[in-house]
């Protein structure tokens, strides 16, 4: 499964992935470590404008894919957490975003 090639949908009323699920996926997402019920990454840059004009960037990301991450904005870095509030949990959505969120940080 390509996760850049997919987007997200509504999960209202959705349960979690399991845990067999949620291991998958994570394994396709390099440095990416799942904290409670939260998928995060720490990116980090080499200023303050690198920083921001990454979080710009996933905004814009998160606002069409109507997913937002939670974001803790550094001087030289971003954490971003993804999780679906409304399943209590993991759901494909986050992947979705996470990988994305990837293939952002990773463009030349």
């Amino acid at each position: 499964m390509n996760l850049l090639e997919l987007s997200c949908t509504p999960q209202h009323g959705q349960s979690p992935l399991a845990d067999n699920t949620v291991k998958q996926l994570l394994s396709t997402l390099p440095d990416w470590e799942i904290v409670g019920i939260e998928l995060r990454k720490t990116y980090r840059f080499a200023n303050y404008h690198e920083t921001m004009a990454f979080v710009n960037a996933l905004a814009w990301i998160a606002n069409q894919e109507d997913h937002h991450p939670d974001m803790s904005v550094h001087y030289n870095r971003a954490v971003v957490n993804f999780s679906t509030h409304d399943a209590g949990g993991l759901t494909l959505n986050d992947f979705i975003c996470a990988a994305k969120t990837e293939a952002l940080f990773r463009r030349p």
